[in-house]
């Protein structure tokens, strides 16, 4: 189930980024004091009294404005707003009401969302008494917040939750494998869905971008249920947007929340670009299975070698999806697409694969006494017990004497013991190293 959106929108230098950071707990803005430095919208992850739920920071939005970087930014705002279910406009308590804050509330009004006025700049009781001035915009009762003080963000963020839509239960059921095509416009998602389906289901163009709506398709083969959450609809009916790329990379993401499987799918034409490694690594940092799809394999040149040439650029681009299958395809010919849907499948189980704690302490204590953890400072990492503790994706937790002594290289040690093991081809794995709490130091 997708989380809720939470957008964070306002004219320029207002604070957004820095409210954004005290939500997702983590610096991935720029911060600068000068006004439309945020370029791009950015997203991360808030949870506030166990509702978890995406942010997304934009630029400033300047009405009439013509310099180029305000209007982008206004574009990636008014894209933002049409995502959110909950958008909070910022203002600056210090500048007062502006022009640009009337015009930007009009923006607001217009898109029917659930609006909360935060006042920023509130860094003490002595400027408490400014935010009144703000009932004048028409949001009801402003919250006085302080972006670099951290004041008021808790009780932002607890109006915020108390408007989200309602949690709805999973509309299929588990024996479902769910799976998103995600990838840049015009790599052939369309066209793959169309293939998989033996139908023409939505528009396909060589015009990137032509695809209007993402579509969610139930279908069964050979007794195993899918749904394919097709995410082409990189552009909403109407007018088209010139950030339209932006725009893809915010569409993936809701349909990566939703889905099992991830194919993230690479024209095999073009090649790779950077645009398809943000993409991944969104659906990599959400935990999901993972496939790579090459397509348009049927107008590529080839030799005897070129396959394999592909797939070592493929690994040396996406080291981080060393797990990943890659199959490829050609959606117009349909040339080994028949490979795709017994791939899926099997990902899918290994995101869901539950290892017995018995035969899992026995891989570690056997990749232990053939490999012992390095010393640091005298001290050494001592496993006492490992046990699975999630799954989609497998999560294993051990418990150690000190967390602090396992190092990344051991971890990732651990880790390709434990596939070569159990497998868990498809999918990422996580491993938290944890304090065995009755040991004695």
């Amino acid at each position: 189930m997708a989380r809720p959106v939470l957008a964070i929108v306002g004219r320029p230098n207002v604070g957004k980024s820095t409210i954004f950071n005290r939500i997702v707990g983590d610096r991935m803005a720029i911060v600068e004091d000068k006004p439309g430095v945020t370029r791009d919208r950015l997203y991360g992850v808030g949870e506030w009294l166990n509702t978890s739920f995406s942010v997304i920071d934009t630029g400033g939005i300047e009405i009439d404005g013509e310099d180029v970087i305000l209007k982008s930014v206004r574009v990636q705002a008014e894209l933002a707003i049409e995502e959110a279910d909950v958008i909070v406009f910022m203002v600056d308590a210090k500048a007062g009401v502006t022009p640009s804050d009337e015009e930007v509330a009009q923006l607001l009004f217009r898109s029917k969302k659930p609006v909360v006025l935060a006042v920023n700049k509130v860094d003490n009781l002595a400027r408490q008494d400014d935010i009144y001035e703000f009932y004048s915009l028409g949001f009801g009762d402003p919250v006085g917040i302080s972006g670099s003080h951290g004041i008021g963000i808790g009780d932002l963020l607890e109006v915020v939750c108390n408007l989200f839509p309602d949690k709805t239960d999973d509309e299929y059921g588990e024996e479902v494998v769910k799976f998103a095509l995600i990838g840049r416009p015009n790599v052939g998602k369309s066209s793959m869905t169309n293939a998989i389906l033996g139908e023409e289901r939505v528009i396909v163009s060589d015009v990137a971008g032509t695809t209007r709506d993402a579509i969610d398709t139930p279908f069964e083969r050979e007794g195993q249920k899918f749904v394919i959450i097709d995410t082409a609809g990189m552009r909403k009916r109407g007018k088209v947007y010139e950030n339209t790329e932006k725009y893809s990379v915010m569409r993936a993401m809701k349909a990566i929340e939703r889905a099992d499987v991830v194919l993230v799918v690479i024209d095999g034409q073009d090649g790779i670009i950077d645009q398809d490694k943000h993409i991944a690594g969104y659906a990599h940092e959400a935990g999901k299975a993972i496939v790579i799809v090459v397509n348009k394999w049927d107008i590529v040149e080839k030799d005897d070698k070129t396959m394999q040439h592909f797939t070592t650029t493929i690994r040396d681009h996406f080291l981080f999806l060393s797990y990943a299958p890659i199959v490829f395809v050609s959606a117009k010919t349909t040339q080994r697409l028949h490979k795709l849907l017994p791939v899926i499948v099997q990902v899918a189980e290994n995101h869901a694969l539950r290892v017995q704690t018995h035969l899992l302490n026995d891989v570690v204590s056997d990749a232990v006494a053939y490999n012992p953890p390095p010393t640091d400072k005298g001290k050494r990492l001592r496993i006492n017990y490992v046990t699975q503790v999630a799954v989609k994706p497998p999560v294993f937790v051990l418990f150690v004497n000190e967390p602090e002594l396992m190092h990344f290289s051991y971890e990732r040690y651990l880790d390709n013991k434990i596939r070569a093991a159990f497998g868990f081809e498809g999918t990422p794995i996580r491993i938290l190293s944890r304090r065995k709490t009755s040991d004695k130091e």
